[in-house]
Order: C-alpha cells, then sequence, then structure tokens
C-alpha cells in the first residue's frame, strides 16, 4: 500500500502488522518489527512521552526501496504490548503520525456505530435527498451521543448511551420535528435568524418545503 501510494505522490499513514516475514533496514541491517522493537528497547533510548519509539527505517517492496518513519506506540489496558504505525512522511513528527491515524481510527469508529447502533445500512430510501436527509441525521445523533458522553464522563459505550437516549425520547416525525425547529428560532425574531430560516427552506426539496408551508 505505501509504495503504490508513493507512485500516485500520496503520502500515507498506517498500522504495521507485526510480521516475521517481513523485513525493514536500520542502520545498515534488516530486521522485523519485533525485532525493530528489541533493538531499540535494548538500545536504552528514551522512552517519549505520548509513544515508546520512533526511527526512520528503510522498506522494501518488489526490489524498490523507500523511506519509512516507524513509530512505537504503548497499547492501551496492556504491558509490554504495542502498536506500530508508519508513515511514508518522513518529515512528520511522531506525535502527528499519531495524530493522523487517530483520525482514521476515529471515522473507522464512527461507520461501525453509525452501522450496529443507528442502522446507516438499514435505510430503505430510494431518493437522493432522503439518502442525504438520512446520513445527516445518523451524523447529528452520533455527535450527540458523543457529547453525552464526554460531558458525563459514562464508562458506558455509545451503544448503552443510544438505547437510552432511545427511550427517553418521544418518536416524532421529520416535518414536526423541522416545523419545531423553526417556530422555535422564529420566536427570537432577529434579521439573522429569519435569513437562516430562509436560507435554509431554499434548500430543501420542493415537496418538504410545501408540507413545512402547510404545517406552519
Amino acid at each position: 500500500m505505501f509504495w503504490r501510494l508513493k507512485e500516485l505522490g500520496l503520502d500515507s499513514v498506517a498500522m504495521l502488522k507485526r510480521s516475521s516475514k517481513v523485513y525493514y533496514r536500520y542502520r545498515g541491517r534488516a530486521y522485523s518489527i519485533k525485532a525493530l522493537y528489541l533493538r531499540l528497547l535494548h538500545s536504552k533510548r528514551h522512552q517519549a512521552e505520548n509513544y515508546l519509539y520512533s526511527s526512520n527505517v528503510e522498506a522494501n517492496f518488489q526490489g524498490y526501496s523507500f523511506p519509512l518513519k516507524v513509530v512505537f506506540v504503548a497499547k492501551k489496558g496492556t504491558k509490554n504490548q504495542y502498536l506500530v504505525l508508519a508513515s511514508t512522511n518522513t518529515k512528520l513528527t511522531p506525535q502527528k503520525i499519531i495524530q493522523l491515524y487517530n483520525r482514521r481510527w476515529s471515522i473507522e469508529t464512527y461507520f461501525k456505530t453509525a452501522k450496529q447502533y443507528l442502522r446507516l445500512n438499514k435505510s430503505q430510501i430510494q431518493s437522493y435527498d432522503g439518502q442525504i436527509a438520512q446520513i445527516t441525521i445518523t451524523a447529528l445523533t452520533f455527535i450527540l451521543l458523543a457529547w453525552q458522553e464526554r460531558q458525563s464522563k459514562d464508562d458506558r459505550t455509545l451503544g448503552d448511551l443510544f438505547y437510552l437516549m432511545n427511550d427517553a425520547l418521544p418518536e416524532i416525525k421529520f416535518i414536526e420535528a423541522l416545523v419545531y425547529l423553526l417556530k422555535t428560532l422564529e420566536s427570537h425574531e432577529t434579521v439573522f435568524l429569519n435569513q437562516t430560516i430562509s436560507q435554509f427552506m431554499n434548500y430543501l426539496p420542493e415537496n418538504i418545503q410545501n408540507a413545512l408551508h402547510e404545517a406552519v
């Protein structure tokens, strides 16, 4: 993967498998990931605050060599265990590599939660506008759950919070929810809110605009 993206002029960040069959060149010698970790460990190199070790190595793919920055990160909750991140951009700091990979992991976690608990992949909507609305509502629901989790610093998972909040909230139609929102905004009677509502209405599909006008 690293080399394929490098051929396209793109740098990448990914997690490496601790395979004993893949070797990386470090200071003139070939090491597997596990052997490289032991080499760095025995060198008594100082461990950083938020990662264990970092080093530039040379990777090889089908005869092509390219530089790679490897970062060993302690695995939370397990002793003497670590994850291995790598990037073809050797100018990145270890902290930046960890940050970029964390973003990727957050996206993967979002889709897993959205499919498992928020039924993102269960929608039977056929229209494009309906699909966009479904994805948007799912994303907003996930944001609310993540916010609730952060506010309460709860040990429960997002799935537990979903079921808890779902039981507490009455089911209302989409149109009813929009009408309630628009009436709440209109009660402030400010120029900015009126402009915002008008712009929002203009972006809605025509059938929803008509339904809202009838309901209001």
